[in-house]
């Protein structure tokens, strides 16, 4: 299965992402992001659930292989 994605991936398509991004806001059990990247782009509703628990309003985190962490350290 892994190979037929690949395939549908095509060449250079199936390389993962490294993204770092700002927490904006907490609202209950989701977090509004923005990518550091583009500071004017729009937010990206993530679950808590998916997210380190220290988070925080001002917090910067790392997409990086389908999973975020704190930006100081993998931990």
């Amino acid at each position: 299965m892994i190979l037929l994605l690949y395939g549908y991936l095509g060449k250079g398509q199936g390389k993962m992402e490294t993204y770092e991004y700002t927490v904006v806001s907490i609202d209950g059990d989701y977090a509004n992001l923005r990518r550091v990247e583009e500071p004017d782009g729009e937010l990206k509703l993530v679950a808590r659930a998916l997210l380190p628990q220290e988070i925080a309003e001002g917090s910067v985190v790392v997409y990086e292989c389908l999973e975020y962490y704190m930006k100081e350290g993998r931990g």
